[in-house]
């Protein structure tokens, strides 16, 4: 049996559509059609059949006539297909290709992997590694435990930072001035929801402080709990985040706080010091 997430379910959720190009757009080396361009790749979602051209704009807010535009360059480029049949686009080789590039770079992935293993593997939950894009986090490492409940989310998979233990606990971890500008950004975005998300991430910092992991408590989803520490590359170059989370019934808080988060801590501390 797999939980199956806000994501995966197809439904819009607004946590994942973060818009910065408004601000992004100010700076006069900001290409806005390339910016444009990515954001259409940007919209498909795991579980996506195809997109029509309709459907692409309601979920980038673009125009139609702009959207007909980007999807027939990017399908001549190789980046999408289209189904005559279907009327319908999906993602081509191309996305594919460039994907699999930035993931053969990572080498912190094959580090991380067994150790995140082990402890799905104990834990009987999911363990993932994720680096922030915007206003959400992506897998770029994912392992299950066995049991037969798990998160329906794997390499790829996009969660919200606002709300998530893995995205809170890498907020922890910014400079303060970059932390600064997501929180302004989720404040304009989401005004009504604005109160209680920056309460969650304050008392995650502060769990931070004090524990050196966050927990996130049925705050993504109300069946969902889960701990997250954040992890910086070797170099210190790179940020990313670790979480481990699954079914409230099979996560405890006192097992999150007691068990979970320090051996998640202590994986981090070691990925770091190699």
């Amino acid at each position: 049996m797999m939980l199956k997430s806000a994501e995966a379910s197809g439904k819009d959720v607004p946590l994942y559509e973060d818009d910065l190009l408004e601000e992004e757009a100010k700076d006069r080396q900001f290409v806005t059609a390339l910016a444009r361009g990515l954001d259409v790749l940007r919209c498909f979602r795991p579980g996506d059949v195809g997109l029509g051209n309709q459907e692409i704009a309601e979920r980038t807010r673009l125009p139609k006539p702009t959207i007909s535009r980007l999807t027939y360059t990017l399908t001549r480029l190789g980046y999408l297909t289209y189904s005559e049949r279907l009327g319908v686009y999906q993602l081509g080789s191309g996305v594919l290709a460039l994907g699999y590039a930035m993931l053969s770079g990572l080498d912190i992935r094959e580090r991380a992997r067994p150790l995140m293993q082990d402890l799905a593997n104990d834990a009987n939950a999911s363990v993932a590694l994720g680096t922030r894009d915007r206003l959400s986090m992506v897998y770029v490492e994912c392992c299950k435990g066995p049991g037969t409940v798990t998160l329906r989310l794997d390499v790829g998979s996009r969660v919200p930072i606002a709300t998530t233990a893995m995205g809170r606990s890498l907020l922890s971890v910014l400079p303060e001035a970059e932390r600064d500008y997501l929180m302004e950004s989720m404040r304009e975005r989401f005004p009504d929801r604005y109160p209680a998300v920056k309460a969650g991430i304050e008392k995650a910092m502060e769990e931070m402080d004090r524990y050196g992991f966050c927990l996130s408590l049925g705050d993504w989803q109300s069946d969902v709990h889960a701990v997250g520490v954040p992890l910086l590359s070797a170099d210190r170059s790179a940020v990313f985040a670790l979480n481990c989370g699954g079914p409230s019934f099979i996560l405890s808080p006192d097992y999150l706080k007691n068990e979970a988060g320090p051996r998640l801590a202590e994986i981090a501390r070691q990925l770091t010091a190699r």
